[in-house]
């Protein structure tokens, strides 16, 4: 079965971002990558852009939620876009509770996490760095769709 692993762009911030969600999340990195250490001859890089994030990624579960920093030269990233979510399925309602509250911490609450008229224990919001959650725990959930 396919797997989808959100990314997410930053505007400079991804690895503070992410040493955020790691403290939520726990785990560790398995990879980053900074701007200089692609810089090459035929890749230069700007020395305000050295220590940003080219590629940061942290294993969640079976998932990994990866992102970069944008480089100027492409402008600003969108934070205020609303297109997409990262929704997180826990496995408890005390799961849930813990990653909605960790996570939303600075940020702004859409929905508060409670009972769903459609059965499931959910809320939604935007963290402190603009990026966009959903966490739901289904007690019927058997791993299947």
């Amino acid at each position: 079965m396919a797997q989808i692993n959100p990314h997410v762009n930053f505007n400079g911030n991804a690895e503070e971002a992410f040493t955020f969600y790691k403290s939520v999340f726990g785990g560790e990195f398995a990879k980053i990558i900074r701007f200089k250490d692609l810089a090459s001859d035929e890749f230069t890089v700007k020395e305000s852009e050295a220590n940003k994030i080219m590629h940061i990624a942290l294993p969640i579960g079976k998932s990994i939620l990866m992102a970069n920093d944008v480089p100027e030269i492409l402008g600003p990233t969108n934070e205020n876009e609303n297109r997409s979510k990262i929704v997180i399925s826990a496995e408890s309602k005390e799961e849930a509770d813990k990653l909605f509250s960790g996570l939303s911490a600075g940020g702004q609450i859409e929905m508060p996490i409670t009972d769903s008229p459609w059965g499931t224990y959910f809320g939604m919001f935007r963290d402190k760095y603009g990026i966009e959650w959903m966490v739901d725990y289904d007690p019927n959930y058997k791993g299947q769709i």
